[in-house]
């Protein structure tokens, strides 16, 4: 177990980020470092902003981040009048973005976030950028669903019968139990990160709207063609950051990527698991702003 010496907790995370209204919704963000170029981050599921504690301290030195809690998820609002499309999770990012006055970003996705980052692809692709993308990296998503090795609790989670059953039964030595499996290096794993995660998670009455938000796999589907196709189709150059012992993203996802993409460059992160940010901050860090400087991307 790592040291917990510098580990926020949910009281800390909340009152170092903001609210911002979208909409009819609120939603939590951490804006920070004073810098001129920014860093855009779309996070994976079930977690939130807080994946990238461990690296804020190293990216603000050089970057402005900003990292938003897709709704649903985190300490944004979880409303039930909503349907968690990820659709509606890019409508939410670009909006909250212009709000910020942020002209152009450099985009950085994982997980479910690498589906909110292709739909804004493919409306690039249209010529609708209201906020340019200066540059993307994405990295262990399940964007080509077919090969996804799904966790047993995401394929109940979404479920109509059993989602909200699971979801309303789920306990915190439950969700430890799962995440604990998607760290390599399990001498990695701070309990009191996942304690945290928990917490977020079940915040707000998470619990309820979780089997909906899960039901974002099925989108994965869905859109496959207008998903996939605009990373075939776009003439941005993308980085592809793929930790190698992801149980569920698997690294064969990232080689199937690297051919189906015009314009790429891919960088494995060996002996790492699905939360690089989390289980190697340090190599992770330095590994996206490697992507940010190359004259490629």
């Amino acid at each position: 177990m790592t040291s917990s010496n510098n580990i926020p907790s949910l009281t800390s995370w909340k009152s170092s980020g903001q609210y911002h209204q979208i909409g009819q919704h609120k939603v939590f963000v951490i804006d920070q470092g004073n810098h001129k170029e920014t860093i855009a981050i779309l996070h994976g599921y079930p977690s939130g902003s807080y994946d990238y504690h461990a690296v804020l301290p190293i990216w603000t030195k050089k970057y402005r981040v900003v990292i938003h809690d897709h709704l649903g998820l985190g300490l944004s609002e979880k409303p039930d009048n909503y349907s968690y499309s990820l659709i509606e999770q890019a409508d939410l990012a670009l909006a909250l973005w212009k709000k910020l006055g942020l002209k152009e970003v450099h985009l950085l996705a994982h997980d479910y976030g690498t589906s909110v980052a292709t739909e804004i692809i493919a409306r690039s692709n249209q010529g609708y950028e209201p906020v340019h993308l200066k540059s993307i990296s994405l990295g262990n998503g399940s964007m080509l669903i077919e090969m996804s090795q799904l966790l047993i609790t995401q394929k109940l989670l979404k479920h109509d019968f059993w989602g909200p059953i699971l979801a309303s039964l789920s306990s915190k030595p439950i969700f430890i139990n799962s995440f604990k499996k998607l760290w390599a290096d399990k001498s990695k794993i701070n309990y009191e990160e996942f304690n945290v995660l928990w917490e977020m998670l079940i915040y707000n009455n998470g619990r309820k709207v979780l089997p909906r938000v899960t039901k974002y796999i099925n989108e994965r589907k869905k859109f496959w063609h207008r998903w996939i196709g605009g990373l075939e189709q776009t003439d941005k150059h993308i980085h592809l950051i793929w930790a190698d012992k992801d149980p569920v993203a698997i690294v064969e996802m990232a080689h199937v990527l690297e051919k189906k993409i015009k314009s790429n460059t891919l960088t494995i992160l060996e002996n790492v698991g699905h939360y690089p940010m989390l289980e190697a901050p340090v190599k992770y860090a330095e590994t996206v702003m490697k992507g940010i400087n190359s004259n490629r991307i």
